[in-house]
């Protein structure tokens, strides 16, 4: 029977550069996390630190750490700012030169998975010109050919929708993309922040919604739960709220970055666990949960992907911190939801930090 296993993302423990990769892998095995959704940008900073910039290496390492750890890879990523380019050089370029690249990363990582989020990539700086078609016809023939190199070399791709997408910022658009790229290999991720952040909340108001943000939630829901997604075809979901800011988010917001989306500055910033109300979670994230799992029917990987600006602080206990705090929200779904045949494997108490851990292999 396949049940629900939680995961995180390496980067939802601490930031690279601040905190090393080795340690959050533990501390995530530690708490009860049996998947890891694994970041470039870990990888990267492992390599260049420990392996002098030698990344298959780095891949290596991490995969006999996660064995010993008794934890799954889920995924590599983000494969970003890809699909829709006007430049087409640049995407025969990404797909001639980094694609092969990321293979052999995901080889050594021991997964089969690549995470492709829906291109966000901003306007050409010297002339303000858009770097990227909303033609689905494009869109689509870009994701094939991914799609069809990935099928040849034993890999998927998970494609997912981000609130701040240039032309792909729904879960809609993403199911309309995937049901057109028509590739066993090629599936849908559904992140609740971004569902939730793309219709219901509005960073820049001062409510933090949109005008109709119950009713356009619930609109969009109700067509979820019609739409006749196979659930085969969903490789993993992602679980996480986000804050409601004390301020709008404009030019005079500390989280303001000039020349990106607000969604794209809050999310950076102010994502949380679910359940978190008391940090300020206020995303109906549990309606969005009921929809994947008792409506859609999804059984598998929901990892918790949340990005904030806690995790910079330099404290050794960040990442046991962040992981103490994920494997509560989750145990809490698993309760509200009645995941009954869910064991918790933790061997750590959730409501203390365990020690940092501090490791290089």
């Amino acid at each position: 029977m396949v049940i629900n296993r939680p995961g995180i993302a390496s980067m939802s423990l601490g930031r690279p550069w601040i905190h090393d990769l080795p340690g959050k892998l533990m501390q995530a095995a530690a708490h009860g996390f049996e998947g890891i959704e694994l970041f470039y940008d870990d990888l990267d900073c492992y390599a260049q630190r420990t392996f002098n910039g030698d990344h298959l290496e780095a891949a290596r390492q991490v995969r006999r750490l996660c064995e010993r750890l008794g934890m799954t890879i889920i995924c590599l990523q983000p494969f970003s700012m890809y699909e829709g380019l006007l430049d087409r050089a640049e995407s025969d370029r990404l797909l001639n030169e980094k694609l092969p690249e990321w293979f052999k990363l995901a080889r050594a990582l021991a997964t089969d998975l690549i995470q492709v989020p829906s291109n966000f990539l901003g306007a050409d700086p010297k002339t303000g010109a858009p770097c990227t078609t909303g033609d689905r016809t494009v869109i689509v023939q870009d994701l094939q050919r991914l799609a069809d190199l990935g099928a040849g070399a034993g890999f998927r791709f998970v494609y997912e929708a981000l609130c701040w997408g240039n032309h792909i910022d729904t879960w809609e658009a993403s199911w309309e993309i995937v049901r057109h790229v028509d590739r066993p290999n090629f599936g849908l991720c559904l992140d609740s922040f971004n569902i939730a952040g793309r219709v219901y909340a509005d960073p820049a108001s001062p409510s933090g919604c949109t005008p109709n943000a119950a009713a356009d939630l619930a609109a969009s829901l109700e067509r979820l739960r019609t739409a006749k997604i196979d659930p085969a075809k969903i490789f993993y979901v992602q679980l996480v709220d986000g804050e409601r800011l004390s301020a709008p988010l404009d030019e005079k917001h500390p989280f303001h970055v000039e020349g990106q989306p607000v969604r794209m500055n809050w999310s950076r910033n102010a994502r949380l666990f679910p359940f978190e109300e008391n940090r300020g979670g206020y995303l109906p994230i549990l309606d969005i949960a009921r929809v994947f799992f008792d409506d859609l029917g999804f059984r598998g990987w929901v990892s918790l992907e949340l990005f904030s600006r806690t995790l910079a602080n330099p404290d050794p206990f960040t990442p046991a911190n962040h992981a103490r705090r994920g494997i509560a929200s989750y145990h809490k779904m698993a309760r509200v939801l009645q995941w009954d045949s869910q064991v918790p494997k933790s061997t750590v108490s959730i409501a203390e930090p365990s020690s940092p851990v501090q490791h290089r292999l």
